[in-house]
């Protein structure tokens, strides 16, 4: 295995520019994440280090080998570079072994002993090892999808939404076997997901692209909890973004005073807090109420639309965006929340990130891969 250095990667389709000189770094050993919406540039930054894309400009380089750049450009089946597809991509007509099989440089008769030794490391019992694709479930056909891409001791593993595709419950066991087969052999992966759940809990490192551009790279923690804008905070789960107030390193919204995590901006700001901080208690002397208007509830926990009382026309709701209040979201656990109608005490608890008002909604400007933590190598 080896590390992936993009170095002011430029690539799109004829004229058009779809990444806008990303750079992006993957420690050897390690797993990132690249997190966005449709469109924002994933597949396309897959498809350009997989070497199905010529980059207009910039660099590919993987374990110090340069792969694409000026002068230079190594085919995909050279590149020594593992694919898995959302779909698996597996060959019909060919068998579990077949199929694991395909394209290993050795002599066939070593086959077999490398497709046990693959099935062992994505959790599959040795008994599939002869049946066709169609016998499997879909969570065994991406296991056997990721036992190919192993099998050749590629460099780097390329993982194009290879979950998507399942139901709940298979998704959470295939992804999981996933993380133990990688982390088995040290691998180095690049994980492409709009799943924020998936980015978080399945990598080492998690990149927010948007528009071609990434926003920022960093540790999970690092970027759920310190967002650089409002963009970053709801690719990264949902977040309700208040208006408020600072002054003289304090902050304030509807929901009474904030504790800040970094520099306060002074003036009007915007305070990204992520449901779970706004806490719920009996009405207290002091304490800012809310009336409980819908409840989603999960068994577990519930998340529940709150109004405050005596919030202002503007600004109170999480677009910020005038006229009557919105509703704000707080995601309590618990067998017995609260009910519609009732009125509650309210508290935001923890540090949050404020931003200067921007007035576009946005926040601060995000830039080409701000850091916020890195893995070491």
């Amino acid at each position: 295995m080896g590390d992936l250095r993009v170095r002011a990667v430029t690539a799109g389709y004829g004229r058009d520019a779809v990444l806008d000189s990303v750079d992006l770094t993957v420690a050897e050993g390690t797993v990132t994440a690249v997190l966005g919406r449709s469109g924002s540039g994933k597949t396309t930054l897959l498809r350009t280090i997989a070497g199905f894309m010529r980059p207009l400009s910039g660099e590919v380089v993987v374990g110090g080998r340069t792969l694409a750049g000026p002068g230079t450009w190594v085919p995909p089946h050279r590149r020594g570079i593992g694919y898995v597809r959302q779909d698996g991509g597996l060959f019909p007509h060919l068998s579990v072994a077949g199929n694991i099989g395909f394209g290993l440089p050795w002599p066939r008769r070593r086959h077999r002993a490398r497709v046990q030794e693959l099935l062992e490391l994505v959790d599959l019992p040795a008994s599939v090892i002869d049946r066709s694709p169609e016998q499997l479930s879909g969570g065994q056909q991406q296991r056997v999808a990721l036992a190919r891409a192993l099998a050749p001791r590629p460099a780097l593993i390329l993982l194009d939404e290879p979950f998507s595709s399942l139901d709940t419950s298979l998704r959470a066991a295939t992804r999981a076997a996933t993380a133990r087969a990688l982390e088995a052999i040290g691998a180095t992966a690049v994980l492409v997901t709009h799943d924020q759940g998936e980015a978080l809990s399945f990598a080492d490192e998690v990149a927010v692209l948007s528009a071609g551009r990434f926003r920022q790279t960093g540790r999970p923690r690092e970027v759920y909890g310190r967002p650089v804008d409002v963009e970053v905070a709801r690719a990264l789960g949902e977040a309700v973004v208040l208006d408020g107030t600072a002054w003289g390193g304090r902050a304030e919204c509807v929901l009474g005073p904030l504790v800040v995590d970094g520099a306060v901006p002074e003036g009007a700001i915007r305070a990204v807090i992520r449901p779970e901080q706004i806490l719920l208690s009996a009405p207290e002397p002091g304490l800012p109420t809310a009336t409980v208007g819908a409840v989603e509830y999960f068994g577990h926990g519930a998340v529940l639309e709150l109004f405050p009382d005596d919030a202002p026309g503007q600004g109170a709701g999480p677009e910020g965006s005038g006229g009557e209040p919105e509703g704000i979201r707080s995601r309590v656990v618990g067998l017995q929340p609260p009910r519609t109608g009732d009125r509650v005490g309210v508290r935001v608890v923890g540090p949050v990130r404020v931003v200067p008002h921007a007035g576009d909604g946005s926040g601060a400007p995000g830039g080409n891969a701000i850091r916020t933590g890195a893995v070491s190598p």
